[in-house]
């Protein structure tokens, strides 16, 4: 739903648009209770609110509630406005991994440090049972503070017993999911590509293609269409980073 300056979603009152994408809308508001500046995402249209929309919206807010860690965007409120259901957000100053790399690979020194913390986040969420499933530039946002990593909406929820095993949990989801192509395709491991479950070890290859792309400007898998990409993800080798024409530098 698309939402103009001063409306009101509870106590928040509707300041500006900070970004809308293919699912959600994300605004600035104000908290009028607390006077603070707050993030609300949305469903981006109303004509979209069907049932898999607004339990994708709620799947991001069980899965951001679970976590609390410096380096994931914090989850501060849920709630409905004439049968649309938001999400409150911290709003994070900053900008977006995708637009730092719009400019270029980044330096060897910054790359490192700017995976570690996103290793550190990924960590922090695989230990409390949430598998990201859609780990790319645009959902890594990188602040003074360093970074956050935001949209859990492809999140999958794992049970809470032993959480930091990877292969013998029982995974929360409905059976119709097997064999959906979820996540962004780029980014997306052999696993995801061909419909089967995530774990957190798909997260770590986003990571790992994220890393690559980071220190050469370019991503390990390319081709011109989808099929093609699908084909090179799953049987491609990158070629090493070091026999691309880019210099490390600190």
């Amino acid at each position: 739903m698309s939402l103009t300056t001063r409306t009101r979603l509870g106590p928040y009152e509707i300041l500006d648009l900070l970004g809308a994408g293919g699912m959600s809308e994300v605004y600035r508001a104000r908290d009028t209770r607390l006077g603070r500046e707050v993030a609300v995402k949305v469903i981006a249209s109303a004509s979209s609110l069907d049932a898999s929309r607004v339990d994708r919206l709620m799947k991001e807010a069980r899965a951001v509630s679970r976590l609390n860690h410096p380096r994931i965007c914090t989850l501060h409120d849920v709630g409905q406005e004439n049968g649309v259901p938001f999400l409150v957000m911290e709003l994070l100053e900053g900008t977006t991994l995708a637009h730092e790399l719009d400019k270029g690979h980044l330096s060897a020194v910054r790359a490192v440090a700017i995976a570690i913390e996103i290793a550190e986040a990924l960590d922090a969420a695989h230990s409390r049972g949430v598998i990201h499933r859609d780990l790319k530039p645009s959902n890594v946002m990188l602040t003074a503070s360093g970074v956050k990593l935001m949209d859990f909406g492809l999140a999958r929820l794992q049970d809470s017993e032993t959480p930091r095993s990877i292969t013998s949990r029982t995974l929360r989801i409905a059976p119709t999911e097997d064999g959906a192509m979820l996540g962004t395709l780029p980014y997306m491991s052999p696993e995801q590509v061909q419909g089967k479950r995530a774990d957190a070890r798909s997260d770590l290859f986003a990571l790992g293609v994220m890393l690559y792309e980071m220190l050469t400007g370019v991503r390990p898998f390319r081709a011109d269409n989808r099929a093609a990409l699908t084909a090179a993800i799953l049987t491609e080798t990158p070629p090493p980073a070091s026999s691309l024409s880019w210099k490390c530098t600190a």
